[in-house]
């Protein structure tokens, strides 16, 4: 007689092949990642984990080390990056699936440079078959990464400290372009409008908005106490916010009036 069905591989963290999937994203966007840092962003065992990380080393797609987790190759990512990109990281992560959710599957949608909008792009879902426009590096290699056929890459003057490409060469590349959605980031905001840090990056971005749709801006909770001395624009140049919590109430009043208002991730 045939055995009882197979029960399903099934943790509090989601399916076998999705916590192992996640896994692999943590190792290629910071390199190494510790297993107690994996137990908390997945909410499941140490032992749950340590089974996924033997699982995928025996698959020859990591490489287990003391403590953790480590890819096969150098972080494509430079440490200034990275270092960013694990502040504030849980609600990056929600602000990014929030974001990925507003998308059609064939989206044209542009990615700013940032480590909150690089979580957007992180975010993305499987079945996504639409084109990413974008001037970020790293957003380009994880495109690359995941075997994303319909990428178009912003080409200019390499600025290290963001990994993306600005400058007039990267604007002039944008011409005769058209995007739905823009995912827009910045260095801070307030009642006035959003801030940049650097004027070099404000070209870029402004070009970036021309050719969008819509402009959705991507904020975690730092950036409504952050300070930054280049005023990339008004409000009135932005469709929707998505943060991770509510910004201060005359600020919230501002953008609950925005055409697609405030949405709050998480």
């Amino acid at each position: 007689m045939p055995g009882p069905p197979k029960t399903p591989d099934l943790e509090p963290g989601g399916s076998a092949p999705e916590r192992r999937r996640r896994i692999l994203e943590s190792v290629e966007h910071a390199g190494f990642v510790s297993v107690t840092e994996l137990t908390r962003r997945l909410g499941v065992s140490d032992m749950t984990i340590r089974r996924d990380l033997r699982k995928l080393a025996g698959e020859g797609r990591v490489r287990v080390v003391h403590g953790g987790v480590s890819g096969l190759r150098p972080a494509l990512h430079s440490p200034a990056f990275t270092s960013r990109a694990h502040e504030h990281a849980p609600g990056k992560q929600a602000i990014g699936m929030v974001a990925a959710r507003s998308l059609s599957p064939s989206a044209t949608v542009a990615i700013d440079a940032g480590t909150t909008t690089y979580a957007a792009m992180q975010a993305l879902p499987e079945d996504f078959r639409g084109t990413v426009v974008t001037h970020s590096v790293p957003v380009m290699q994880l495109a690359l990464a995941r075997g994303m056929s319909r990428l178009v890459g912003l080409g200019g003057e390499l600025l290290l400290d963001s990994q993306a490409f600005i400058g007039p060469r990267t604007v002039e590349s944008m011409r005769g372009l058209r995007v739905d959605t823009l995912f827009l980031g910045a260095a801070a905001a307030d009642e006035h409008g959003i801030y940049v840090s650097t004027d070099h990056e404000r070209p870029t971005k402004l070009a970036l908005m021309s050719i969008a749709q819509r402009t959705v801006l991507l904020v975690d909770e730092s950036k409504f106490a952050a300070s930054a001395p280049v005023l990339l624009c008004g409000w009135d140049a932005i469709s929707g916010v998505v943060s991770d919590v509510p910004p201060p109430p005359s600020l919230t009043r501002r953008l609950e009036a925005l055409p697609e208002g405030l949405l709050l991730a998480g």
